[in-house]
């Protein structure tokens, strides 16, 4: 068995939260040979039911990838919909938050291709057999649960149906139906349109700002802009602003930055530090190693993605630099340019390349499982989702067995953690539902 830890046990915010350390291997498919690392979770349960034994439990895997929890320093209003029903665990992926990090000033591997070796094992094949381990050290080898993927946590939840179904009793997915039948150009061809998309309805509703798009990007491609500390904003970092077009409100947002840098352009002549600030936080996610390295490898099935996103933006004219009346802002898509320009990337730059090379990828799902699959499924599919396409999600909820979603163009991607009762609320009904007829 695992060697397992509880690190601590507090009461906060109504909820008492304890933290599960185990021990894992590294590669479980050679779990004797392989070294080992460290993955933390914390059980949250609502103060009034913890000494219910009882309460079911539940699987929180996180979007991503490469994103921990963190602490739950209240009993937020999504996490309350879960308190409600079940004790909840919330996974700090390996790699990530309080299990073995992977840090470029502390990289477990100095050579690249050693490197580049270690992170493949942090994709969701390896992520769903540490929850498996912790459901058997924390509830019994024979104990069922629940999952609940949000956006790459679906993909998670897919993946462990895939391989690892058999204590599975009830799964919810919201945002987060993988295209298991696609690779990654695929996926990153039909991303684009739907990236385009909500560029136009952007412009559409601001439609002064093409004409601030056009002289920022202008701007960006012939000045040597930087910040505070000597970083250079180029204009494929400005239009990778575009992923904020799947945030509830996200247009606004946008417009809000673009309006700002064009009034310092023609203020100062530069982006002021505050706009830099803003696309620096706006970008965060995109400078986390796995978030990076691995991003593209949630959709490797057995061949290189060798840059999918990359060669689809390069060769769709609306992403061009001098397309009329402006460039479209880019979606979620990795690049290798990220790996040169972003200092807490450079690091891993020569393994990004051998990662995007590699063709051995192992299998992350097994269609023919899921095709025959008997776990009750319910999930939300949105409609305007640029982050996972919905004609790619419906697909794959169309063969998944035994699963009913919910489609909806009131919501965006976020939905459960913006909004979290009226999905929380449609969503266990139909589970419920569905439970009951299984």
């Amino acid at each position: 068995m695992n060697r397992h830890e509880v690190v601590s046990r507090v009461a906060v915010d109504r909820m008492i939260v304890t933290g599960h350390r185990i021990e894992c291997p590294l590669d479980w498919d050679r779990p004797g040979e392989s070294e080992t690392i460290s993955v933390f979770a914390r059980e949250v349960v609502a103060a009034e039911k913890v000494d219910d034994r009882r309460l079911p439990m539940i699987c929180w895997y996180q979007g991503g990838p490469g994103m921990e929890f963190g602490f739950p320093a209240s009993r937020s209003a999504w996490l309350e919909q879960l308190l409600t029903r079940y004790r909840v665990l919330l996974l700090d992926q390996r790699g990530t938050g309080a299990s073995t990090p992977l840090e470029a000033r502390a990289m477990p591997r100095a050579d690249p291709a050693e490197l580049a070796a270690y992170l493949s094992h942090f994709r969701a094949d390896s992520i769903v057999r540490d929850a498996e381990c912790f459901r058997s050290v924390l509830l019994g080898d024979d104990a069922g649960w629940y999952l609940f993927g949000q956006s790459f946590g679906g993909f998670c939840s897919l993946t462990h149906l895939s391989f690892l179904p058999e204590h599975v009793i009830g799964v919810i997915i919201t945002g987060g139906f993988a295209p298991v039948l696609h690779e990654a150009d695929a996926v990153y061809a039909v991303l684009a349109d739907r990236v385009a998309e909500r560029n136009a309805d952007f412009l559409a509703r601001f439609p002064g700002d093409a004409a601030r798009v056009r002289w920022l990007v202008d701007h960006l491609e012939s000045a040597h802009d930087v910040d505070a500390y000597g970083q250079r904003l180029t204009a494929p970092a400005f239009l990778a602003l575009g992923t904020c077009l799947g945030h509830l409100h996200g247009a606004a947002e946008l417009h809000g930055i673009v309006e700002r840098a064009a009034d310092d352009l023609g203020a100062l002549g530069m982006l002021g530090g505050s706009v830099h600030q803003q696309v620096a936080a706006l970008m965060s996610p995109a400078t986390n190693p796995i978030y990076s390295l691995l991003q593209e490898a949630c959709y490797a099935q057995g061949g290189p993605t060798r840059w999918a996103a990359a060669r689809v933006i390069a060769a769709d004219p609306r992403y061009a630099l001098d397309a009329e009346p402006a460039a479209c802002f880019t979606g979620e898509m990795m690049f290798p340019w990220m790996f040169e320009e972003w200092a807490p990337l450079r690091p891993f730059r020569d393994a990004a390349e051998m990662l995007a090379s590699r063709v051995s990828w192992p299998p992350l799902y097994d269609v023919d499982r899921l095709r025959g699959n008997r776990v009750p499924v319910v999930g939300a599919v949105y409609w305007n989702d640029p982050y996972v396409e919905r004609g790619l999600a419906l697909e794959t909820a169309g063969l998944l067995g035994n699963c009913e979603v919910w489609i909806t163009n009131q919501h965006e991607h976020q939905a459960y953690r913006v909004t979290p009762a009226p999905v929380a609320e449609r969503l266990f009904a139909m589970l419920d539902q569905r439970r009951a007829q299984s």
